[in-house]
């Protein structure tokens, strides 16, 4: 079941926030960072996604790639590379 209140503008330091009771954050999931936009005239709230959600699944695949050389350009040298570059 959705929970609606009403709520009021109040003033936190020089910016201006708005207490969220607990029932809708646990009913939202929302725990820790959020993205905050302007949508058709409404603020809207919600779970900022997580760093690097799903590069672990991302290099599960690449390590089963036999293939692995797709993660190198074909061509990185620059003429520095080719004529000025010395061993």
């Amino acid at each position: 079941m959705a929970a609606s209140v009403k709520g009021r503008i109040i003033k936190v330091g020089n910016s201006q926030g708005i207490r969220i009771p607990k029932v809708l954050l646990e009913q939202s999931g929302i725990q820790e960072n959020v993205e905050i936009e302007v949508r058709d005239n409404q603020i809207v709230i919600t779970a900022a996604p997580k760093v690097r959600a799903g590069w672990a699944s991302a290099f599960s695949r690449v390590a089963g790639n036999e293939d692995e050389d797709v993660l190198l350009d074909s061509h990185t040298a620059t003429v520095w590379d080719e004529e000025e570059w010395e061993w």
